[in-house]
């Protein structure tokens, strides 16, 4: 289900970012204390403020009020934000965008016993990553 709430909320903001000339950087759907939180990540240009992740977080609830049937009925929680400082990165654009900038890395397995990574990311193409790390003598890795 919760793949496709995703596909659904990101169907329906779509259009409502677009107009605004924002950019969707993420959608979660999450599961936290027995309640479910949709969050949506948004940015433009220069920053986003408060008052334009207001604006689209009412404008995606009125959307989701009148769908039928409505696929949102676990949904507790809907908070729209910036990513903020700690922005993940998903697209290619958001690695060259990065680039010379200090980043940190959290894998999904760990490679020779290392799950988190940190340093300024140096170069990247689909298989590898160049990291100047911080506290270890890591050239680069290769991930798929």
């Amino acid at each position: 289900m919760s793949r496709e709430v995703v596909a659904a909320i990101k169907e329906l903001v779509a259009p409502i970012l677009e107009v605004k000339k924002f950019e969707l950087v993420d959608i979660e759907y999450v599961k936290e204390n027995n309640q479910w939180f949709l969050r949506v990540f948004i940015e433009k240009e220069g920053g986003i403020d408060i008052d334009e992740t207001a604006l689209v977080s009412e404008e995606l609830s009125e959307k989701m009020d009148h769908i039928q049937p409505n696929p949102f009925v676990d949904v507790d929680f809907l908070e729209v934000s910036s990513p903020g400082v700690e922005r993940p990165l998903k697209k290619d654009r958001d690695y060259e965008a990065a680039l010379g900038k200090y980043i940190h890395l959290s894998l999904y397995q760990a490679m020779d016993g290392v799950k988190m990574l940190e340093g300024d990311l140096l170069s990247f193409d689909l298989q590898t990553l160049i990291l100047e790390p911080v506290n270890r003598l890591l050239g680069g890795f290769t991930y798929e």
